[in-house]
């Protein structure tokens, strides 16, 4: 264990929009000339939310049910809600500490500014989604990163490893972005150990819970359902993005594990949102009543995993099919290409556009008075790429051919 770290401080301009967003827009400029441009590196899905979805938010600004309501959400949906996570998630939690949020991405950035405080550090995955960096440098946290196993999931004694005095949070995402991984139900025990012995909070990021295809979702809060709430170290973030498809919509929502984090929370959101848009409140109580659509999609999404990434097991560009989610890490290193370099030629002279994987592997610099150096990519994940197989399966399949097409001609050079 290492000594507690110095104050430090990271401003909002030294911290770079996400290379996810840069590829989107390397993607916009080259779709208008290419307009077959496949696209595998947004997580946009092939499907649409359920028609009762788009009905019951248009009646409900007809209808004028479009003011202000309460900070934490509307309580219709927050019971719903509550019932949910109890028979779905086996999630414990009342209404009074459930927030309903913009999004999930919202939703964690708040989370977090509850959860900091001066000095303190934040473990995140070292291959990991870039905006849960960025949140967390914005939130105050200093981020400190844990390794992952051959599967790209969390390596318990890595994580009890580079742990110091100055840890309060460990960050969980399973199924994760952006490699697919599931922790099983023996790995969320230990980690949930590691985490009460020292005292930490949890953040457990679940925006893909109906995308588990190596086994049933778990929810790691449930391990604790039967502990008094304030003693309680499970945050849990949800979405409707994903499984209901609602990406455009921004909702989502995040049960708290203690009355005071969600005392904090209140503070946090009234200050920043006011309160979360009531129309879209009402399409997601649509949504969840819509539950056939959840079970379609996710075989979907599986249907495309074995259509499509068996041929990059196959080539060795991933040790297994992903275990969830909606995206594959394609190690690209036996091209000698960077993610970047590989990235650009299969846009420019095979127009398909992946992420590369630097993007989700950089780690900040400080320097002696705690202050951050600017962000560059780079890391452990520079030879990878990252692959969206949510996408037009036809499409999914010409673009992954295309992949490996382009790795087997490299190799041969």
């Amino acid at each position: 264990m290492t000594q507690t770290a110095s104050p430090w401080f990271a401003r909002a301009a030294e911290i770079p929009s996400s290379w996810l967003y840069e590829s989107f827009r390397i993607a916009n400029e080259r779709e208008r000339e290419h307009p077959d441009l496949i696209k595998l590196h947004v997580g946009e899905p092939a499907f649409t939310p359920p028609d009762s979805v788009a009905k019951e938010f248009a009646a409900a600004a007809l209808d004028g049910r479009a003011r202000y309501i309460d900070v934490q959400g509307l309580m219709e949906l927050r019971e719903r809600l509550v019932d949910k996570l109890d028979t779905v998630n086996h999630v414990d939690t009342e209404p009074s500490r459930l927030f309903v949020t913009p999004g999930s991405c919202q939703g964690l950035s708040a989370l977090m500014r509850c959860l900091a405080d001066s000095g303190a550090e934040i473990l995140l995955p070292e291959i990991h989604w870039p905006v849960h960096l960025q949140q967390a440098l914005l939130a105050g946290f200093r981020p400190v990163f844990y390794k992952l196993d051959e599967h790209f999931a969390p390596d318990p004694e890595s994580i009890r490893q580079v742990a110091t005095p100055a840890t309060r949070v460990l960050l969980l995402n399973t199924p994760s972005n952006p490699a697919g991984a599931v922790a099983g139900l023996p790995l969320q025990r230990a980690l949930y150990e590691i985490a009460d012995e020292h005292g930490w909070q949890i953040i457990s990021d679940e925006a893909y819970e109906d995308f588990a295809f190596s086994g049933p979702h778990l929810s790691i809060a449930a391990l604790e359902r039967d502990r008094p709430a304030p003693e309680r170290i499970v945050n849990s973030v949800f979405t409707f993005s994903k499984g209901p498809a609602m990406t455009g919509y921004r909702l989502g929502y995040v049960a708290l594990s203690r009355p005071e984090t969600a005392t904090a929370m209140r503070t946090v959101q009234e200050s920043c949102i006011i309160a979360p848009s009531a129309p879209v409140q009402y399409a997601g109580l649509a949504a969840l009543e819509a539950s056939g659509a959840l079970a379609d999609n996710h075989d979907f999404v599986r249907g495309n995993r074995d259509a499509a990434l068996s041929a990059l097991v196959d080539e060795g560009l991933l040790p297994a099919l992903p275990g969830g989610g909606w995206y594959a890490m394609a190690d690209i290193s036996s091209t000698g290409l960077t993610g970047e370099e590989f990235s650009a030629e299969l846009m420019l002279h095979h127009d398909v556009v992946v992420v590369p994987g630097s993007g989700f592997s950089a780690r900040p610099e400080f320097d002696p008075d705690g202050s951050m150096r600017r962000l560059k990519p780079g890391g452990v994940a520079s030879g990878l790429v990252r692959i969206a197989f949510c996408v037009d399966r036809e499409q999914l399949v010409t673009g992954v051919e295309r992949l490996v097409g382009l790795v087997r001609e490299k190799r041969d050079q």
